[in-house]
């Protein structure tokens, strides 16, 4: 471990962001009751550029008056690059009441983006004296925000979670693909006549998650288009879990269940890590350093797996 320590990533349950847009007040009671932990009200692309200022409005409303439960809410703006954003921002921290958590920047690009709107955000909440501090969260979806990505998880104190955009990353860099998430049917290997898929968000993935666990950040995968394949959504929030990230965006109700299925430890590995760490409290008893657990060793590194693995467990059971 380097002498500079990783800090923690904020202790909240962030299994399930679901999105729905600004524009469409029905959905807003049906966000807050469903089962997912964070509620994302979405003032950017679900929002056409007709309907920003009644949608903001509708977000405000919404915010002060339903009950949004333990979730944490959040609210996406528009852009750095539209004229809505400041808008968004104002109208957001004047009107709307301390129920709101945080707020989510698209299209982040580089660190002095978020250090844009922390200067808006910190001068209203001392004019308006909100003893409430709002954390954001952002999304890559450029060349530009992966190139910049561990600068951006460093840029601000506010910073709570990162999220990979497909669709605007994929259109950024070129891709040839109109898939939102998931294997893509061009991207594949041949072995023996036979094909292969891979995936092609793993390397963005995985510097998203590196640059998140740097810097105390909750890595979080993005959207998985076709809400109609739950297999397809299954095995990208597997490979996801895996790879260190802690929940998946919903984009349909329907995905909510099965993000909180895949990114809630099962009972088979929170039961297996807790014997883990017994076994290792009997190793230390005994001035070992290590031991073998169900015919595998288990050293100090396998403790701090089996505590993350406990923790979560712990946490989403408090809910």
């Amino acid at each position: 471990m380097s002498f500079r320590i990783q800090p923690t990533a904020p202790a909240r349950p962030n299994r399930c962001q679901l999105f729905g847009p600004g524009s469409n007040t029905k959905l807003f009671e049906k966000m807050a009751g469903s089962a997912a932990d964070v509620i994302n009200l979405d003032l950017e692309d679900s929002v056409a550029p007709t309907d920003k200022d009644s949608a903001r409005s509708n977000v405000i409303e919404a915010i002060n008056d339903v009950d949004w439960g333990n979730k944490t809410l959040s609210v996406r703006i528009n852009g750095l690059d539209t004229p809505y954003w400041y808008r968004d921002v104002i109208d957001l921290l004047e009107q709307a009441g301390p129920r709101l958590d945080q707020i989510m920047i698209p299209k982040v690009g580089c660190a002095e983006d978020i250090y844009a709107v922390d200067a808006l955000v910190t001068a209203v909440e001392a004019a308006k004296g909100r003893e409430k501090k709002l954390a954001f969260e952002v999304i890559i979806e450029s060349a530009a925000g992966l190139a910049h990505v561990e600068a951006i998880a460093a840029s601000s104190p506010r910073l709570e979670a990162m999220s990979l955009g497909a669709a605007d990353f994929a259109a950024s860099m070129g891709m040839q693909t109109t898939g939102i998430g998931g294997t893509q049917d061009n991207y594949y290997m041949l072995k023996d006549g036979a094909k292969y898929w891979s995936d092609p968000w793993h390397w963005a993935q995985t510097a998203i998650v590196a640059a998140c666990r740097t810097h105390g950040v909750l890595p979080v995968d993005g959207p998985f288009g076709d809400f109609s394949d739950d297999e397809g959504f299954r095995a990208q929030a597997l490979r996801s879990a895996t790879l260190g990230m802690v929940g998946k965006w919903a984009i349909h109700p329907k995905q909510i269940p099965l993000a909180n299925e895949i990114f809630t430890p099962s009972d088979d590995a929170v039961t297996e890590a807790r014997e883990i760490l017994s076994a290792m409290e009997d190793a230390k008893a005994k001035g070992e350093g290590a031991t073998v657990y169900k015919g595998r060793l288990v050293d100090i590194a396998s403790i701090k797996q089996a505590e993350v693995i406990v923790r979560q467990s712990e946490m989403i059971a408090k809910q």
